[in-house]
């Protein structure tokens, strides 16, 4: 890429967008696509994906054809767009919900050349008046959003979006081009992946493919008792918070949603029974933050952009793990916290499965594939993110999963499992590898079922060899889980999960390694969480923000919002608002230096802002970091005021704690307090005189990487016996001080 077009694309994301620098891939897929190759984006939700599209049709000559799924989320993406930019006629839609005056005009703004970004549905792409039109102006690419909707093995097939590929190939053919296609999803195994490739005909396009690790979500699955009850117990502790609750029937929506509301909760019910209208005018008021929680089908959420969702409640568990993922991953997209609470039970799936009944064969056996996918997850006692991770084709260490799932915060007790673990596999070895997993247990505990007496598996030396006291089927099922997940055994999706030894297998077979293994949860009768059991808030959040500066903030947002005629993160996102309560911008060009404020938003929407971080550092007399002088004394101890003044003339800690007769631990908790509510304190001079320049750099790696600053959590992973706690909270002050502060 050319330094010029490098300079070119910073200054526009700066610009239009408000950051100062690209996410992940993102800067290496926009070049691609505006090189003309055609691009595949894996990238999970919350990771930047729409910016992959938006960005390069801004800077390119001619218009870009965005096919989406949904009205919904058309409207959102136009407006923000539109918010960015301040020019209505840039972003446009053209669907079945547009009068013919309304048609008229984007078609005016396109060939005037106006729009950079036309939404389009798949059925208007393929409506032959609209290929005409297509043809009669500079179309700059396709980029296809939720390709998944492609393939039968995705979560939310669409027959209409496996007819694109012609239409495109059609509008290329009359415009005398080859137009480039950019394609994209949040989710997709690796069989949707190839699925997609070959029905877009890109198998050969740049193929950009981030980590499904959305290391800020907290996932829990809990037994389905009192599940009414623990609902509204876990919604009121998040008073305040945006969350959405999924149910399967509308039926269960509109209870769960009454008793919400009766319980002094703002919430509304969401579902596709309720005319359109109504749906629109519930799904601005959660955009706008009029209400708080949203309790919906799985109609609703594909078509929300609302970074700021804080927790994700599934009523009934989702008929398959893409659709788990695809809908938790509506919590914490920008970065914050994001919990994920699901109440299961087996009744759930047995229900599903009533739904697959009457549809072909090849569906329903798809369908009851997906299901126990969903089920293995469900029950599993291993890493949920290291099982959720290996679904989507991706490796997973659990010991970095930092207590982000209930299986890691509150671990079942394992035992050794390498001799099970190599029964396992022989079995599936002695059914030549033409079994599912419950076929190759029944094998293991000597059940002769019609399939087995039809294989005549009772014949094999080993029916019958998984037989003890203690192991019984669902200890069975962890022991192949956790063979998948270690990649011994494939599960062959195209053969409806078929087993097979992989060549890993066939190793550990050969010369056999420690895998630990717990049995599964079960589920069955179990009793719901007692009150102290409710999980409490554990993503990334404020911090060492001003609480009350941040609380105004938000409340001015949303002042400005409903007079903007835009939900509030389109003015600015919780993250800026954060940043902005630690930092005190109180003129625009601070303004723009906060993290997703560009020129045009300070500009815009800042005035009152900048008016009410000014009056509340006068009124609380506070000296901001901005000014790189610490916060106000006023409200200090006077140890603080003496620690902050001796820390900045670098005298030895030891000292400072023996002038105010405190003990060493005792410093460091003042210092801790004071770095934790958002002031600095430089103590490099101290740690380059006490600590090895090296591990100093090893800790502040960990805790750039880590979603916890809890110091048990870092001596376990960077040892104990290398560091000791002194150092390491030593280290969290340094880290806080420079990277949050």
């Amino acid at each position: 890429m050319s330094a010029t077009l490098e300079l070119s694309l910073q200054g526009t994301l700066k610009k239009f967008f408000g950051f100062g620098k690209f996410k992940g891939n993102q800067e290496k897929i926009i070049s691609s696509i505006l090189a003309g190759k055609d691009t595949f984006v894996i990238m999970p939700t919350g990771g930047g994906k729409s910016l992959c599209y938006q960005l390069p049709a801004i800077v390119s000559e001619g218009t870009a054809i965005i096919v989406s799924p949904l009205i919904a989320l058309m409207k959102n993406q136009v407006d923000a767009i539109r918010g960015f930019s301040n020019e209505d006629g840039i972003a446009h839609f053209l669907n079945s919900s547009l009068n013919k005056a309304d048609i008229t005009q984007v078609k005016k703004d396109v060939l005037a050349g106006k729009t950079k970004l036309l939404y389009v549905a798949p059925e208007t792409l393929t409506k032959e008046d609209n290929i005409k039109f297509f043809t009669e102006f500079n179309v700059s690419f396709f980029a296809i959003d939720e390709a998944h909707c492609i393939s039968e093995w995705g979560h939310d097939f669409r027959p209409e979006y496996r007819r694109l590929r012609p239409i495109i190939d059609k509008v290329s053919e009359r415009m005398k081009m080859n137009i480039p296609v950019i394609a994209l999803t949040a989710t997709a195994t690796p069989k949707v992946q190839l699925d997609i490739q070959k029905n877009l005909g890109m198998l050969d396009a740049n193929l950009y493919k981030s980590s499904f690790n959305r290391g800020n979500l907290y996932y829990d699955i809990r037994p389905k008792t009192n599940v009414n009850k623990e609902i509204i117990k876990y919604v009121k502790q998040n008073a305040g918070k945006s969350g959405i609750v999924y149910c399967l029937s509308r039926k269960k929506v509109e209870e769960i949603a009454e008793a919400l509301q009766v319980n002094g909760i703002k919430a509304a019910p969401y579902h596709a029974g309720m005319d359109a209208k109504e749906r629109a005018k519930v799904q601005d008021g959660f955009l706008m933050e009029d209400l708080n929680v949203i309790v919906a089908t799985i109609a609703f959420g594909m078509g929300i952009d609302k970074p700021d969702v804080r927790f994700v409640i599934h009523h009934d568990i989702p008929k398959s793990l893409e659709s788990y993922y695809q809908e938790t991953g509506r919590a914490g997209r920008d970065g914050g916290e994001g919990n994920c609470v699901t109440f299961y039970s087996y009744d759930d799936i047995v229900k599903l499965e009533k739904f697959l009944k009457g549809k072909p064969v090849a569906e329903m056996e798809i369908g009851k594939s997906l299901l126990n996918e969903t089920v293995s997850f469900a029950e599993t006692s291993s890493c949920r993110r290291k099982v959720l991770l290996h679904y989507f084709g991706e490796d997973f260490n659990e010991a970095d999963c930092n207590s982000l799932c209930d299986n890691c915060r509150h671990p079942k007790q394992k035992a050794e499992g390498k001799e099970d673990i190599a029964l396992a596999l022989n079995a599936v070895l002695a059914v030549k590898e033409k079994h599912k997993t419950k076929d190759v247990i029944n094998v293991l505990m000597g059940t002769l079922t019609s399939t087995g007496k039809t294989y005549k598996h009772n014949d094999l030396k080993l029916f019958g060899d998984g037989v003890e006291d203690d192991k019984d089927d669902r200890y069975w099922s962890a022991v192949f889980r956790q063979a998948l997940v270690n990649n011994l055994l494939i599960k062959d999706i195209e053969n409806y999960g078929l087993l097979k030894v992989s060549d890993k297998g066939k190793a550990f077979l050969k010369k056999p390694y420690s895998i630990m293994v717990a049995r599964d949860h079960d589920y069955s009768g179990a009793e719901g969480s007692d009150d102290d059991d409710i999980i409490t808030p554990t993503g990334k959040g404020a911090g060492a923000a001003d609480e009350l500066l941040y609380a105004l903030l938000k409340d001015e947002v949303k002042k400005i919002s409903k007079q903007a005629k835009l939900p509030p993160y389109a003015i600015f996102a919780e993250t800026s608002l954060e940043e902005m309560a630690i930092q005190y911008p109180i003129t625009v060009e601070e303004l723009t230096h906060i993290n997703g404020v560009g020129q045009g938003k300070a500009t815009k929407f800042g005035k009152s802002i900048i008016a009410l971080i000014k009056k509340h550092v006068e009124e609380n007399d506070i000296e901001r970091p901005m000014d790189m002088v610490v916060k106000s004394v006023a409200n200090k101890s006077g140890n603080k005021i003496y620690i902050i003044q001796n820390v900045d003339r670098k005298i030895n800690l030891e000292n400072i704690a023996k002038s105010k007769q405190l003990s060493f631990n005792d410093l460091l908790h003042e210092m801790e307090t004071i770095v934790f509510s958002g002031t600095k304190l430089n103590i490099k001079y101290y740690l380059d005189e006490n600590m090895d320049v090296e591990k100093q750099e090893e800790v502040i790696e960990y805790f750039r990487e880590s979603t916890s600053d809890s110091i048990e959590a870092a001596l376990k992973e960077l040892g104990a016996d290398d560091y000791t706690e002194e150092e390491v909270r030593l280290m969290r002050i340094k880290f806080l001080s420079e990277y949050a502060n």
